[in-house]
Order: structure tokens, then C-alpha cells, then sequence
């Protein structure tokens, strides 16, 4: 019976009831744990939100399905390397998630030595779901496709294995039990024997696996896929979708080329990206999203949706960039602005206006090419 008052009993459990009226699901160790490291560590009282443990209990469904799937990418006879070393035959894909990864590990190691967990928590769940899961996973599948380019499905093996490898390494103290038990699944390198996660050599940083470059190279690319998806949205064009990427230079040509298959995969829906090199005709019935002032891409609407109503959404399009580049022109035009504003102050005012006249020409454009349209049904 216990020493509690039978009144106290009874208030708990309405309490309870009132809290829970569904109950409390089960959410187990792993998902508890982290999120109680996910908490800030500003008083000695956490406030615990039982469906943000359930959120990190479907966090550890997620690892354990795209760790499944990924295995099933590496197949039965793959050998990872003996070494982690990079081979120079990485794609831009590959080289991003390595560093990303890299960027990951080292804000990890930095917040466990000042036990900031949440800080830890944060870096691990952000590499985890936000890109190893749905953005290189996704990428790489045409690339490991059966009948894909056996180098290029050799390499991207190779570095899914090691984001594997090591990303779960890293999540190990935050989710020990579920890590323990993926890892356990995965092939080993010839020179680790290791016989548990818990022993394994932590991750640390590594300098081979540092690349800005191939990071804001990457982001590009993601940038052009966010402005496809945008096109698709606002057009309400969920399936079949066939996207058209314009280049006014052979730079933007060589990268966007290279990752067409790839950005395909990111955006949903998508039947085709046919990239465009400078001066190539883009079809009549596009619109069109800039992304910066060398590329742009187009969405063919022609036969899916009402030109008249099109037209008018460009022209509410381009009477807002033309706001904005009103309100940069004003501020190269205060008194003295040439010597007075820095200089990098300058260059990023003339590129935000360069920027703002490419996209109003594309726009004008686009508005061109669905009066064509227009006339010809």
C-alpha cells in the first residue's frame, strides 16, 4: 500500500490521466537518454517533454532504416578500405558529406570536453537526418544503381561506408545501445579488430576531410533543387516534373552537368534535368527561378496550368525584385558612399544589384516566352 496518502494517490493519477490520455508510449533508453542530453544544462530541473522523446525514438527508427538501407547499397561482397583515406576519385557529393562530417565530429569532440551535451546532440542529429540521410543517401542512389558506373559506385560506397562507420561512432555515447547493435552489422577494415563500438577509437577530426570548397560548390547545387521544388510547389506540378537548367557560363556548365542525375533525386517528383549550356533555347511554357546571376532553371508548365494566371504571378515577381534593387540602388547613393562605405561593403552592394538585374531579365523573359505560348493556342 505504501506510505502515500490514498489522496495524494488519486490526485497523481487524474494528474496523470489529464497529462497522458493516450498514456505514455514507449520510447525506450536510447531515445531517453538523448534526449535528456538534449536538454540545456541552465538549471538542475528539466522540464521533460515525453513527445520529444518519442520524436528521438522515431530519431533511432530512422538510423536504423537508413543504416539497413545503406547496407543493402554496400551489398554482400563489399570490402571497405584498409585505411580512411581518400582516393582522389571522390565525387563533389562525396567530398561535401566528408566534410560535413568532418565539421560534425570536431563540434562533437569540442562540446564533450566542456560536457555541453546539447551542444553534442545537436552536431549529431543535424549530420544524422538533416544531411547524411536525406540528402547523401538520397544523392547516391542513381549512383549505386545497378548498371551505374562501377568506379563512381566503388567510390560512393566507399565514403557511405565510412560516414557510417564513423558517424555512428560518434552518436555512440549519446545512443549507446542502438549504435552498438548497427555497428555490429557492419563489415570491418582490415586494420581494426575491434570486438565493440564502446572500444573502438573515437572519431576525430581530420584535415584531409576539410574542404570549403567542395562545400559551398555542393550548397549550390542543393540551392538549385530548393528552387526547383519552390517551381514545383508553386505550380502545384507534383509528378513528372521536367526541370531545364540554364548557364551563362562553361564554370556553371561543368558543375551543374556533372550533378544533374543527382539533383534529380532531390527533388520530388522529378522526371528530368536537362542542363543547358550559354545561348541554348530553353522551351516556350517555362518558369523560371534564378539562383545567383549564372544560372537559373525552369519548370515546363505549358498544358499544365492557366498562362493568363502565370503571367500575372511573374509580373508581382519582378515588381518585388524591383523593390529590393530600388533599395540597394538607394544605399550606393548616400553622400560620399565611394569613400566613406568600406569596400567590401561596395562589392556586396553591386553584387546584390548585378544579382537583382539578372533575375529581373530572366523574369521578363519567362513572361516573353508564355506570350508566345499565349498566341500559339
Amino acid at each position: 500500500s505504501g506510505n502515500l496518502d490514498p489522496r495524494e494517490v488519486s490526485k497523481a493519477k487524474e494528474g496523470q490521466v489529464k497529462d497522458f490520455p493516450e498514456g505514455i508510449p514507449e520510447c525506450g533508453t536510447d531515445a531517453l537518454r538523448f534526449a535528456l542530453c538534449a536538454y540545456p544544462l541552465a538549471s538542475s530541473d528539466i522540464k521533460l517533454d515525453i513527445q520529444r522523446v518519442d520524436g528521438y525514438r522515431k530519431f533511432c527508427n530512422k538510423l536504423w532504416n537508413a543504416t539497413r538501407f545503406a547496407l543493402m547499397k554496400l551489398g554482400d561482397d563489399f570490402v571497405p578500405q584498409a585505411e580512411a583515406q581518400l582516393t582522389g576519385r571522390e565525387s563533389l557529393a562525396e567530398l561535401w558529406i566528408l566534410h560535413r562530417l568532418n565539421v560534425a565530429i570536431r563540434d562533437v569532440n569540442a562540446a564533450l570536453a566542456d560536457m555541453n551535451f546539447m551542444v553534442a546532440t545537436t552536431a549529431t542529429y543535424g549530420f544524422w537526418l538533416n544531411e547524411l540521410c536525406d540528402i547523401f543517401i538520397e544523392y547516391i542512389k542513381p549512383v549505386t544503381a545497378p548498371g551505374a558506373n562501377p568506379e563512381a559506385c566503388s567510390s560512393a560506397q566507399q565514403t557511405l561506408y565510412t560516414c557510417l562507420d564513423q558517424g555512428l561512432r560518434m552518436l555512440h555515447p549519446l545512443m549507446p545501445f542502438v549504435t552498438e547493435e548497427l555497428w555490429q552489422r557492419l563489415p570491418r577494415r582490415a586494420s581494426e579488430n575491434e570486438p565493440s563500438i564502446s572500444i573502438a577509437a573515437y572519431p576525430e577530426p581530420r584535415s584531409d576531410y576539410e574542404n570549403t570548397k567542395a562545400e559551398s560548390d555542393f550548397k549550390f547545387v542543393m540551392d538549385i533543387a530548393t528552387a526547383g521544388r519552390s517551381l514545383a510547389a508553386a505550380y502545384n506540378i507534383v509528378a513528372k516534373s521536367e526541370f531545364y537548367i540554364s548557364n551563362s557560363s562553361d564554370a556553371s556548365y561543368a558543375l551543374t552537368s556533372s550533378l544533374s542525375e543527382g539533383i534529380v533525386t532531390m527533388i520530388s517528383g522529378c522526371q528530368s534535368v536537362t542542363v543547358l549550356r550559354s545561348g541554348e533555347a530553353i522551351p516556350a511554357g517555362c518558369v523560371v527561378s534564378s539562383v545567383g546571376d549564372e544560372v537559373a532553371i525552369h519548370l515546363l508548365v505549358r498544358g499544365k496550368v492557366d498562362i493568363g494566371q502565370e503571367i500575372s504571378k511573374i509580373e508581382d515577381k519582378i515588381s518585388k525584385v524591383e523593390q529590393l534593387k530600388d533599395g540597394a540602388v538607394k544605399r550606393t547613393q548616400v553622400p560620399k558612399y565611394e569613400t566613406v562605405v568600406p569596400q567590401s561593403v561596395r562589392e556586396a552592394n553591386a553584387s546584390k544589384i548585378s544579382n537583382y538585374d539578372a533575375e529581373i531579365e530572366v523574369l521578363q523573359n519567362s513572361i516573353k516566352e508564355f506570350l508566345v505560348l499565349k498566341d500559339g493556342e
